[in-house]
């Protein structure tokens, strides 16, 4: 039995680290992607909601609300850890955001099947700050979505090189999403 040498330890990283990703799982990560933002357009904007009331879980937009302002402190602290090379603590604190996000998802789609759309008051002089970052919110949650699964992907296959290089680009989208959906929670909280 042969120990590894440092060369055939460094070789065998960059040999890892030099995997190309397979373009179907690309194309098959873009397509849930699609699917799924295709389903929350249909849920928001053609689905008529059950409970239009807001009889039953009428906090979900609250809970909504939270679950993105801990996604967004995971991702600070994740940023912050990789700054310094922490990279077990980086990783925790991405999977944490992962986590918040995720359960953010299926909880917007419980309150928007339950409740529908929430009206802003259009006559309200922050009506056109509200629409123009709602706007930026949907388009970059779009645009997310996909980034994040990729990101999450090489990081979990051993790419880092072009892990990294994407996540460039995924953080700030990622956090943007994170914090203006906090915003908008509270715009339409306080402005009805």
């Amino acid at each position: 039995m042969t120990t590894p040498t440092p060369t055939t330890t460094q070789s065998t990283l960059s040999t890892s680290n030099d995997l190309r990703t397979p373009p179907a799982t690309i194309a098959i990560i873009i397509a849930v992607s699609v699917l799924a933002s295709a389903f929350i357009c249909w849920l928001v904007y053609f689905h008529t909601p059950t409970d239009v009331g807001r009889t039953h879980l009428h906090s979900l937009p609250l809970v909504n609300a939270v679950l993105n302002a801990l996604s967004t402190i995971a991702l600070l602290f994740g940023y912050r850890f990789i700054r310094s090379r922490r990279i077990p603590q980086h990783r925790a604190a991405m999977f944490t955001a992962f986590f918040f996000s995720t359960i953010f998802l299926g909880s917007y789609l419980v309150n928007f099947a339950l409740h529908g759309e929430t009206r802003f008051n259009r006559l309200s002089a922050w009506w056109p700050f509200y629409w123009k970052l709602l706007a930026s919110h949907i388009i970059l949650s779009t645009i997310a979505l996909p980034l994040i699964l990729i990101t999450f992907f090489l990081s979990l296959t051993g790419r880092f090189p072009a892990h990294k290089r994407i996540a460039r680009y995924t953080f700030p989208i990622w956090l943007y999403v994170s914090v203006t959906g906090v915003i908008v929670y509270a715009m339409q909280s306080l402005i009805h």
